[in-house]
């Protein structure tokens, strides 16, 4: 297993490397969102995504893994709702994560988002009810007794204390208001959730970088909605490349988005 994931892990890169994009800087950002891998990018790109406070964006965490995951939900979905095929699906769904995960060299913070995937995959083929705060505290645990020196990695600590704030902040952040408005309502829980997580992993990161993002909450409301786009369409246009049926409009539409998310963190960089 561990040589097919190193093995897709390579043939993802060089598949990137093979698209022609426009601007040369897009095959270093998509390389960097979908394995890992920031040899592509520029320093101007590197300036732009630290100073305007989207590092995170860049580095593979549970955002990224997340994201293949809620995709490979639903391709599985048209399986039914047997018990059969819930155990079906789930089973494929750990293995297909863990190979992404393995792929792009299971570091601290997407392993911990493997680990998350496991414990309610499996919970729902035993038709128990996971909760996200049991599902933390599990996976801290089960991390920590296979590899204990994970817990001086950098990256661990900010993605347990990013999780730490989800469960136990965020639900009273978003209760504080509701709204009538659909729109309204997703900034709001856009924000509260942005809040939750720079409010625990905030002074991890100024302890360690000596930094604190003061656009922080305008940078997550548009670069998080933007990458979950931005992944699918460059993983879809990986694919289709792979299979030697990518048309250009889909190119043409993960450079744009790229472009999009660059321009609007430079801007927000300037200020």
């Amino acid at each position: 297993l561990l040589q097919v994931a190193e093995r897709t892990g390579l043939g993802m890169q060089s598949l990137i490397d093979s698209i022609v994009f426009e601007d040369p800087s897009t095959g270093g950002i998509i390389k960097a969102l979908l394995t890992g891998n920031r040899s592509g990018l520029t320093t101007e790109v590197t300036q732009v995504f630290r100073d305007s406070g989207a590092s995170h964006i860049l580095a593979l965490s549970g955002l990224h893994l997340g994201i293949i995951y809620m995709l490979i939900s639903k391709v599985f979905s048209f399986t039914g709702n047997s018990l059969g095929a819930r155990r079906s699906k789930s089973a494929a769904t750990i293995l297909l994560c863990g190979l992404y995960t393995l792929a792009t060299g299971a570091g601290a913070s997407i392993t911990r988002a493997y680990i998350f995937i496991i414990l309610k995959e499996a919970a729902q083929m035993t038709g128990r009810h996971a909760s996200l705060k049991g599902v933390l505290a599990a996976s801290l645990f089960l991390h920590l007794a296979f590899n204990p020196t994970a817990a001086a990695d950098v990256g661990f600590q900010l993605s347990y204390a990013a999780m730490f704030g989800i469960a136990y902040i965020f639900p009273h952040l978003k209760n504080l208001w509701k709204s009538k408005w659909p729109g309204l309502g997703w900034i709001w829980n856009s924000a509260a959730l942005s809040i939750s997580c720079q409010l625990t992993t905030g002074p991890l990161a100024y302890h360690y970088f000596g930094t604190f993002p003061q656009y922080f909450l305008l940078t997550n409301l548009i670069a998080i909605p933007l990458a979950g786009i931005m992944i699918p369409a460059a993983l879809l246009t990986v694919i289709l490349t792979a299979l030697g049926c990518c048309p250009d409009i889909m190119i043409n539409i993960t450079e744009w988005l790229t472009q999009t998310m660059t321009g609007s963190l430079s801007i927000i960089a300037s200020m």
